[in-house]
């Protein structure tokens, strides 16, 4: 993980593709316009949304905005890290807030670090936006959109909520942090009239979207795009020539791997009753890579429980990501069903881009569950079910003629719904439209 010296000089570093993206047309949008992004996260930490982010800043260099994007001095995996207040990341001006950095090992410390990056982000707002800009405000810290629409509305402003969760229904889902009702509830208002306010509320998915249009929110402000993964970065390539892979097995193994991060709202269970099933078995490697609550916890309970069989590994760089995700001969994803359109993982268009099977723990009516079934590029299982999972396994590892005919599907899933050039497309589409509706 990059931290201190090294990663306020790497803050200042531009896009790695040299722009904009490859494959996405160059089409002019109308005027220039400024165009401000506010995260927690950005380039160069390695979390989703910071990823995500970044490809989207580097891609619409030379569209013809003026960019900027505010976001804190941290790193997700380094809440001590102290990155530079101000850089640049190709065209786009970087402003790095100040907040408190308790880091993410307890919910009271966490919320402390969302309040105090929201007050920061909120004044930075206030001297920065102008008349005519937009904003794009995605959902880290929880609530950012309000600061974001009364500063938009108070200055003239559009604003695009850019929709990665739907809070509070997460929190309340997942029975953290318990609010009064009336705290509760004037947090729901607030959240609501944000939504109403804004240009345009982007969500990931179609589960999402009808949360959103249940909320009231008319059809045309709320369009679907969805996340995506590099298909230029992460090109397919067999098992074997991954040097992760070979550092970690002596000898030829199958190894089931659960990259990103695993917080509260992933289910885990399943996976280490299927890893404490196979440990008696030779040649079973479960791979995690990656952050988060969860993750913490399931590596101190495979310790406990004398695992051989469970290796843990922090966040990849992402020059390395092609390499660590091949190191897999399946990937894993999981969700709580109660969690179904409020949160998409992300982390499967990176499985899909690498040309790997995926096998979705979760609701099997769930989005991800019935795209990965309609595809033939992987599996579902319930919750709970390790025997289920371990059968499937067996019957994977017993297959190498389907496993890589489903990884040769998924790889054609990819390209047809989830590469960063139709995104791009997409949001250049839609920014044009903001910036014009304005301009009439």
């Amino acid at each position: 993980m990059t931290s201190g010296k090294t990663a306020a000089a790497l803050s200042s570093a531009g896009p790695p593709h040299g722009g904009a993206a490859a494959g996405v047309c160059a089409a002019p949008l109308p005027a220039r316009r400024r165009l401000i992004f506010i995260n927690r996260y950005f380039h160069p930490d390695l979390s989703a949304t910071s990823q995500l982010l970044t490809d989207l800043v580097g891609a619409l260099g030379g569209a013809g905005f003026e960019l900027h994007v505010i976001c804190s001095r941290q790193l997700y995996g380094d809440a001590g890290a102290r990155l530079s207040k101000r850089g640049r990341y190709g065209e786009a001006r970087v402003h790095r807030c100040w907040s408190l950095r308790f880091g993410r090992h307890r919910l009271a410390g966490r919320a402390a670090d969302y309040v105090s990056f929201l007050l920061a982000a909120t004044l930075r707002l206030w001297t920065l936006v102008r008349r005519g800009d937009v904003l794009v405000a995605m959902t880290d810290p929880p609530m950012l959109s309000v600061s974001a629409a009364l500063i938009a509305r108070r200055r003239g402003a559009q604003l695009v909520n850019w929709l990665q969760d739907v809070f509070p229904e997460v929190a309340i889902a997942l029975k953290v942090a318990p609010l009064p009702s009336w705290a509760g509830a004037a947090l729901l208002g607030a959240r609501n009239w944000a939504l109403r306010v804004a240009a345009r509320n982007v969500v990931l998915g179609p589960s999402m979207r009808r949360r959103v249009r249940a909320l009231g929110i008319a059809p045309a402000a709320v369009p679907v795009i969805a996340n995506w993964a590099d298909g230029e970065l992460l090109k397919p390539r067999p098992p074997q020539w991954s040097s992760l892979r070979r550092s970690l097995c002596a000898q030829p193994s199958f190894v089931i791997q659960y990259s990103g991060n695993l917080g509260r709202a992933h289910e885990y269970q399943t996976l280490l009753g299927a890893a404490q099933e196979l440990c008696a078995e030779q040649d079973w490697l479960f791979l995690f890579i990656g952050a988060g609550a969860g993750m913490q916890s399931l590596r101190q309970k495979a310790e406990q429980s004398g695992l051989q069989n469970m290796r843990f590994l922090p966040l990849q760089p992402r020059e390395h990501l092609a390499d660590s995700l091949a190191a897999a001969d399946v990937h894993v994803t999981c969700l709580l069903p109660s969690l179904e359109g409020l949160i998409v993982p992300s982390k499967l268009y990176g499985i899909l881009a690498a040309a790997r099977p995926v096998i979705v723990i979760g609701d099997p009516d769930g989005e991800q569950a019935r795209a990965v079934r309609a595809a033939r590029c992987g599996s579902v299982i319930r919750c709970g079910d390790s025997a289920g999972l371990v059968d499937e396994l067996r019957r994977m590892r017993a297959n190498p003629d389907w496993l890589q005919e489903a990884g040769q599907n998924a790889r054609a899933l990819f390209e047809r719904r989830y590469t960063l050039a139709g995104a791009v497309d997409r949001w250049r589409e839609l920014l044009g439209q903001v910036t014009q509706s304005r301009a009439g």
